[in-house]
């Protein structure tokens, strides 16, 4: 067992690698938002209420690009659905520990790497707790807004003399999901994580960065059914 504390402070000192990787591409966010045509109050709106780093940057562009409201929504419902099943895969980790009182509060912030990071904490031995929980998950989702509400004050143009910076920060969310992958490493896992980061690594370098964590997650579940069929 760690001995990290299962407290609110326990779960914020969690977050830090989260939130490190978060600032930056809230800020990109931020500024494509404004890029865009948003205020800052409406970029705030959407990282505060939606929270979905690939889904918001989906998001300004269907909006921005004049797609009905009703595809939109569905598109980035879609999308999001596989959140539903975060909630109930870290309660399963959790084991006897799990507990639900809170879930509605910090369920809304399991993002994927929220998810992965919780994940790593209870494979390393911290014990589940919703206060630890919940300071996981609003460390994230401060970074997350600060990130954003900095990008958008400074405006569409803030990254423009730094173009090579612009095109990297899109790499930095599956990157930090290949982290997080390998927080959680072990030997039985290996033929799991390998499939995932390699579908991931594939597909965010032929595609997109948003392509890339939803095939390697898929990739990744597909390949652990198989592996539990054939034990």
């Amino acid at each position: 067992m760690t001995d990290q504390p299962s407290t609110f402070w326990g779960g914020l000192g969690a977050a830090v690698p989260v939130a490190l990787g978060y600032f930056p591409i809230a800020f990109s966010f931020g500024v494509a938002a404004t890029r865009a045509g948003f205020s800052p109050a409406e970029a705030m709106v959407f990282s505060t209420v939606m929270y979905s780093g690939a889904g918001q940057f989906l998001g300004i562009t269907l909006v921005s690009g004049g797609v009905p409201l009703l595809v939109s929504v569905i598109t980035l419902v879609a999308m999001a659905l596989r959140h539903v099943i975060y909630g109930p895969t870290v309660l399963k980790a959790a084991g006897a520990d799990a507990r639900t009182r809170f879930a509605p509060f910090w369920g809304f912030w399991l993002t994927d790497e929220v998810f992965g990071a919780a994940l790593g904490e209870l494979a390393r031995g911290q014990r589940f707790s919703e206060r630890f929980m919940a300071g996981l998950g609003f460390g994230a989702w401060a970074a997350w807004g600060s990130g954003t509400l900095l990008g958008a004050l400074a405006g569409g143009g803030a990254l423009a003399a730094y173009p090579a910076v612009e095109a990297g920060l899109g790499f930095m969310l599956p990157a930090l999901f290949l982290a997080l992958l390998l927080s959680i490493l072990s030997r039985a896992q290996v033929p799991v994580i390998a499939v995932a980061g390699l579908v991931t690594t594939g597909v965010t370098l032929a595609g997109s960065p948003t392509a890339g964590i939803l095939l390697g997650m898929l990739a990744g579940a597909l390949a652990g059914l198989a592996r539990k069929g054939a034990a």
